[in-house]
């Protein structure tokens, strides 16, 4: 069949007689025959089909190839960039393609077939699954999303052909997720181009306002900017610095997001305009940077040196903002041959797929390190809106750059904190850090990252992810890091305590808990519509299902109770049954109080004060109260509140901290209201039973100036 379409198909078009004259300045003859042969097929295998355009379908895959070629990517690459569609829209086979292209070239063209499958849904849901799946697909082999950017490019190109409705749901994909993703692989062009077109189709007016408004604007300033590029030439010929000079209006689309973003009208948008300056070398740049300050004053703060400390993605070059003539803002890059091109091509600037490591260079590495990351955040999030929210976070980078305390540098979204700093060094130093040294000093782990910090973090053997840097972290790895590890770890402990309720229900109805049989179980978890025994257990532990129903319905298939018997046995709280147990903060119970149980839907068993007023408010509920008390020997410690009106003197803080440390109790927060004469004290403090806390309240009574003190115990 194959050997059919190639005889049938001997006219080769214009753009494809481009391509193979492109391509065969750098293609070795059998990587250009390769080219050719898969052109011939893919057209064979289009034959009689067209695009909405009204031209032959083979136009769009050798468009397509074209886009890459200008890229420089492997002969592989672009055969299967001419084959990409003929898996979806032709009877071709896979096995066919391995047959007469290799292994290599069926799977990228497979790879992209899968994608061309999905469409992004309006629902979160769908759209969400459908781009975990196309990030899976890129992490296996970026070559893959390579070519999906460029038939989406030139699917951009062409959009002009489709109903208003699709063409603006096709450039808001464009602009949230493959803009983005060519940003992050370093490929300038083809982001930039991605951006205009979104803009274009998806705010229709604002594109033709804008674009009107920057031809006016180009007009009245064509003059000006070629006078300052004349400048900046003669000046860096004066320094001596060989140097190529061009002048460069900004895009569309980022004008209009400096207009967003600082509320800006077009005419307070200055700096429309920027000039690049290519050099030879790198101690080049620098000097063509002195040249250019001694021309025109720099404006504080503008400054960026990436060629010290890189992108991500490979990008460097120096970026600074002039004040030129006229008060006109100008914005100037600095770079090398080099470093233009990688900034151009980004992760394809070098295109490697050989065997041997060492021919990867660091952008690759650094590219592969990123793909790493992804599979990591992709094992770790079960949820495909969950997976979407954390990508979007590490598509979007800000420039906070860091040093760990042995002077390597890590690049982190603006807002990270040491948390996220943490989870970038490891997984396992993210979930066992208590604790951050910034720039040398003690620093809360919220605290937010500025370039140029050394940060140190110090880590504890039994310390766990606290559930409430979920509200500070700025990363998608740390993110779904620690969801992952309170996921896994709160459905281990509520079985558990899911386990220890039911058997306590059973017990209340006279039931050995060692008589029930597999057969019972299994009917019990099929009737509840539960995944499993486990997954059964843990319901009962969050609340979804009670523990007295369940008992009843083991033993009586159908039948089921309202409440458990009076004669029930209380469940034993030690303290140590980690999230699924949890201790109310309005009455905060302590060992020696007497206490009772909630059972609260998805959260689990609260413990609260047998005087808590939230108890009273729901004892009519009776099936989700339970007796509960403390077991012996608790050694952890617990939370309570006390609160203490002093006399305004210097000192009396310092005092009482004093007096609660020598009790041995800890201070976890702090709050004061202050008049003329008196000021109250609210504090939270770690103790270990009512014991502990009356010798704190005995200390603290030490103090002449404490003329009021009591625990809070609503």
């Amino acid at each position: 069949m194959a050997e059919l379409l190639l005889s049938n198909s001997p006219v080769i078009a214009p753009e494809a007689e481009s391509l193979f004259s492109e391509v065969s300045k750098y293609f070795k003859s059998e990587e250009l025959a390769l080219l050719k042969n898969a052109y011939f097929f893919s057209q064979g295998a289009h034959s009689g089909q067209f695009r909405k355009t009204g031209e032959p379908y083979i136009s769009h895959p050798v468009a397509v190839a074209s886009i890459l070629c200008q890229l420089h990517l492997d002969a592989i690459t672009l055969a299967a960039a001419l084959l990409h569609d003929v898996l979806e829209d032709t009877s071709i086979t896979k096995a066919e393609l391995s047959e007469r292209f290799g292994a290599s070239v069926a799977e990228l063209v497979d790879g992209v077939s899968k994608l061309e499958k999905i469409e992004f849904q309006t629902k979160a849901d769908a759209q969400a699954e459908n781009f975990r799946k196309m990030l899976l697909a890129m992490a296996q082999d970026v070559r893959v999303i390579l070519i999906k950017l460029a038939d989406r490019l030139h699917n951009m190109r062409t959009l002009e052909v489709m109903r208003a409705e699709k063409q603006r749901r096709i450039a808001r994909e464009t602009l949230e997720i493959y803009a983005p993703i060519a940003h992050r692989l370093g490929l300038n062009s083809i982001y930039q181009e991605l951006l205009e077109l979104g803009f274009r189709y998806f705010y229709p007016n604002r594109y033709k306002v804008l674009l009107k408004a920057t031809k006016a604007a180009r007009g009245n300033r064509r003059e000006v900017v070629g006078k300052i590029l004349e400048a900046i030439k003669q000046r860096l010929e004066d320094a001596g610095v060989d140097a190529i000079v061009t002048g460069r209006e900004k895009h569309l689309y980022s004008i209009y997001k400096k207009m967003v973003e600082k509320q800006l009208s077009f005419s307070e948008v200055l700096d429309i305009y920027g000039f690049r300056v290519l050099v030879r070398d790198i101690p080049s740049c620098y000097l063509a940077l002195g040249a250019l300050h001694s021309l025109y004053k720099p404006i504080p703060g503008k400054f960026k040196d990436y060629i010290a400390i890189p992108k991500l993605n490979g990008y460097q070059s120096l970026h600074n903002t002039l004040l030129g003539p006229y008060g006109l803002p100008i914005e100037v890059q600095i770079r090398t041959y080099e470093m233009h091109r990688i900034a151009e091509m980004g992760v394809a600037s070098h295109w490697l797929y050989k065997s041997n490591s060492e021919d990867i260079n660091d952008l690759h590495l650094k590219t592969n390190q990123w793909l790493k990351s992804l599979l990591e955040i992709l094992s770790d999030t079960s949820d495909s809106i969950e997976f979407l929210e954390h990508l979007k976070v590490d598509l979007f980078p800000g420039e906070v750059y860091v040093f760990t305390p042995q002077g390597k540098i890590l690049e982190l979204p603006r807002g990270s904190t040491a948390v996220d700093f943490a989870y970038a060094i490891h997984t396992d130093v993210g979930n066992c850090c208590v604790a951050a040294k910034i720039n040398g000093e003690n620093a809360p782990l919220r605290t937010k990252l500025k370039n140029g910090d050394r940060v140190e973090i110090l880590t504890a053997p039994y310390a766990n992810p606290n559930p409430a840097w979920l509200s500070y972290v700025a990363t998608g790895r740390a993110r779904s890091s620690i969801r992952y590890f309170l996921r896994t770890i709160q459905f281990d402990e509520s079985v558990k305590l899911g386990e220890r309720l039911l058997n306590q229900a059973l017990s209340s109805f006279g039931i050995d808990p060692e008589t029930i049989n597999d057969t019972q179980w299994e009917r019990l978890v099929r009737e509840s519509g539960a995944k499993s025994k486990k997954a059964l257990l843990a319901d009962i532990a969050l609340g979804k299902q009670l523990s007295a129903v369940l008992a009843k319905r083991l033993v009586v298939p159908g039948e089921s109770v309202s409440e458990i018997s009076s004669s029930s046995n209380p469940v034993t709280i030690l303290g140590t049954e980690g999230m699924t147990v949890q201790f109310a903060r309005c009455c905060y119970p302590i060992p020696g109080d007497t206490i009772v149980g909630l059972i609260k839907k998805d959260q689990g068993l609260v413990i609260h004060s047998h005087d808590c007023p939230a108890v009273a408010r729901i004892q009519k509920n009776a099936e989700n109260v339970l007796d509960v008390t403390w077991g012996k020997d608790i050694s952890r410690t617990f939370e309570v509140g006390i609160t203490m009106t002093v006399v305004n003197q210097r000192g009396v803080l310092a005092r009482v901290a004093a007096e609660i440390a020598k009790a041995d109790s800890n201070i976890d927060d702090v709050t004061m209201e202050s008049d003329k004469d008196y000021t109250t004290m609210h504090f939270i403090l770690q103790t270990k039973n009512r014991q502990h806390l009356a010798q704190i309240m005995r200390n603290l009574r030490h103090i002449k100036e404490i003329v009021r003190l009591s625990r809070v115990r609503n």
